[in-house]
């Protein structure tokens, strides 16, 4: 059994690690501890606390799994086993490496979830541009728009809906049950997680479920956790105006960070925005985060923050009724573990 260890890397993967563990973000078309469960079955993998362990932030790839269970036919992981294993392998370290590297996680995803299988056949009503590749599951209604996997693989998920007039270029992976509306443009390597639901003009970014950015605006070089909204002609910047480096706000330790000269949007959990809002370039929020206002926020917004000062805290009973609300409008409930893990973030603050 391979042994991962998630402690010492989820604090830099600050917010999407505030209420899941690092196998849970997902990259690519799956989450972590999805692709281990392909790639070794659902038993061959264990998170630990103690002794030599694979960081659980390791991009999972088909050759780094012959390898490790190649290695484990010797018997358990050592440390210099594990440390020649990772060796030049992708690191999941900082939030912006997952849309940096996310055109890899899809070409990885898409022959692993692929592999043997057949499509389903595309309607004549859509329009294809460039060669490559294209898988479609069964239940995806998809008629009158245009991709491309000239420029990376397309993958459809289970009862996805691609509605007309959209525009696609690869990488891109729709998610089980996930919707693009009508005319929207999305750029690869770009991720729409299940049941969400994509509109306006994206670029690069990792959507990882639940969530939705239904409407008018740019989203580019993001991440957006689950269950979030940005309201109608919400707006993020990825590139500075001197096209220099972006700094964004590191939780675990205080301090700015260089992410490279693109990045947008970080966007934890639970967080929503009123309509028109605007964020500056490498903009962090917090989970449970109720954004509005007349200015554009910080750069940084702390986690339950009220409005967009990031100094007022949104109130325990209405940022848990809300997040209810927002559940049941994809018909699901606020389970008791999930109110714990909240809970735990909002007395801590």
């Amino acid at each position: 059994m391979l042994p991962l260890e998630d402690v010492s890397c989820a604090k830099d993967l600050l917010p999407f690690t505030a209420i899941r563990s690092v196998l849970d973000i997902r990259m690519g078309v799956l989450t972590f501890r999805e692709k281990w469960a392909r790639l070794l079955g659902k038993d061959g993998f264990a998170l630990v606390s103690g002794g030599p362990a694979l960081p659980a932030n390791i991009l999972p790839t088909r050759a780094l799994a012959a390898r490790i269970s190649e290695e484990l036919t010797r018997g358990p992981l050592t440390q210099e086993a594990i440390d020649r294993l990772i060796a030049g392998e992708r690191l999941i370290r900082y939030p912006w490496h997952i849309f940096q590297h996310n055109a890899a996680a899809l070409a990885e995803d898409y022959a692993l979830i692929t592999a043997g299988r057949k499509s389903m056949p595309l309607p004549p009503t859509v329009g294809l541009t460039g060669e490559g590749e294209i898988f479609v599951e069964e239940g995806v209604r998809i008629s009158h728009c245009l991709l491309n996997p000239g420029t990376g693989p397309i993958y459809i998920g289970h009862h996805a809906e691609i509605m007309e007039g959209s525009m696609i270029r690869g990488p891109f992976a729709c998610g089980e049950g996930a919707a693009v509306k009508m005319g929207t443009k999305i750029y690869g390597a770009t991720t729409l997680g299940p049941r969400s639901i994509a509109g306006g003009e994206i670029k690069n970014t990792v959507i990882f479920g639940f969530s939705n950015k239904g409407h008018d605006g740019y989203l580019g070089d993001s991440v957006i956790g689950e269950w979030c909204n940005l309201g109608a002609g919400t707006s993020a910047s990825n590139v500075k105006n001197n096209a220099g480096v972006v700094n964004v706000y590191h939780p675990a330790s205080g301090a700015w960070l260089a992410a490279g000269q693109k990045c947008g949007l970080l966007m934890g959990d639970y967080s929503r925005t009123a309509i028109n809002t605007s964020f500056n370039t490498g903009t962090m929020t917090g989970v449970c985060c109720n954004i509005f206002g007349e200015t554009v926020p910080p750069k940084h917004i702390p986690d339950f923050s009220w409005g967009q000062d990031g100094r007022t805290r949104y109130a325990w009973d209405k940022a848990l009724r809300d997040i209810g609300r927002w559940k049941k409008m994809k018909d699901r409930d606020l389970a008791a573990g999930e109110i714990a893990a909240i809970r735990q973030i909002f007395d801590q603050l």
